[in-house]
Order: structure tokens, then sequence, then C-alpha cells
């Protein structure tokens, strides 16, 4: 039986349809759930095209009751990816999957985490302290934001005449190549 992965976004989705496509083929792993806290998600036409199922929720049903975790334990799900979803974890779901939710932050952590870090606040804040190198931080997810054990960093050189815009197309990039290998390894161990 295959291992199954959910994966919960926000926005757009384009890291969850590198997921998808990396999974669509695939031997012993499959992309079986997208779920969104916004019905206008693009995230969920993008789950059209690869024929995975998607729910939408709300804070209620994630927050302040157990709907999505028995959701995700009735859907078999072996691994919880975090592609651009922005809202804390619940303590409920960190403790009924231990180990087994991942997020990926556009910098190398602990730098510019925490809450309110996310997308181009993380791109500027870089420029703005002039670093040399930035990237991406694949992590387990705790109670906190950003502050799970580190499963792998990948880096990329900030140049001098770099914007955030450009910063923010280095990390996609990073993203896009790191995330779905990285899943593959963790739902294959």
């Amino acid at each position: 039986m295959k291992k199954r992965i959910a994966i919960f976004a926000s926005g757009s989705g384009t890291n969850a349809e590198a997921i998808m496509q990396h999974f669509s083929n695939h031997a012993t792993a499959e992309v079986a759930l997208i779920l969104s806290n916004k019905a206008d998600a693009f995230v969920l036409e993008r789950a059209k095209k690869y024929h995975v199922s998607t729910k939408v929720f709300n804070r209620a049903a994630f927050k302040e009751s157990n709907e999505i975790v028995a959701l995700l334990q009735a859907e078999n799900i072996s691994l919880i990816v975090l592609a651009g979803f922005l809202w804390l974890i619940p303590e409920q779901m960190v403790k009924a999957f231990p180990n087994k939710i991942i997020n990926i932050h556009p910098a190398l952590l602990p730098k510019y985490g925490g809450k309110g870090m996310y997308g181009m606040r993380v791109h500027e804040a870089v420029k703005t302290a002039c670093e040399i190198e930035t990237g991406i931080t694949i992590h387990y997810v705790n109670e906190a934001y950003d502050e799970g054990q580190i499963i792998e960093q990948a880096k990329c050189v900030v140049l001098p005449e770099d914007t955030p815009e450009h910063i923010a197309q280095k990390i996609h990039q990073l993203e896009h190549e790191y995330f779905p290998k990285v899943i593959d390894r963790l739902v294959n161990d």
C-alpha cells in the first residue's frame, strides 16, 4: 500500500504542485489530500489537475475540534506537509502525528523565522540585513512557529543588486528542487 501524503496550503500552491507532480506516478507514495483554509486558494485548482481530493476548513474545525485530525487519521495519512500554510498547527494535531508534520520556510532558520515571517516579508528582511546568503529550511513542526527540528537546509547567494523579488525567485527554485526530494526520503525511510 502506498504511503499517503496530505498537503496544507493557503495560496497559489506552486510548492504543492511540485510535490503532486513528483508523486503523480510514484511507486511507494502519493499525495492523497490537499487541505486549505481558503475556499478561493488556487492550490485547489491545481489539485484537480492531479485528481487529488481537497478539503476546505475553517478555524473552528482546525483549532477547536478534532475534525481535521480525525479526517487525516481516517485517510491513513503517513506525512503531513505544510506548503505555504500560515496557521499555527494545534497541539492535538502535533501530538496525533509526532514527527510526521513538516514545513518549508523561505530562510535559513533560526534566522528570519517566527510569527509573521513569511513570503516577501522574509525576503525583505534578508535584503535589509544585507545578508550574503539565504535559503530554505525544511523542518519538523512543533507547537511553535519555525522552531521544530531542522531536517535539511539549502543555500543560495544573495548578490548586492538582488531585490527581494530576485531573492524570492531563487528561493522558489530551491523549494521546488529540494522539497519533493526530502518528502520522498521521509515517506520511504
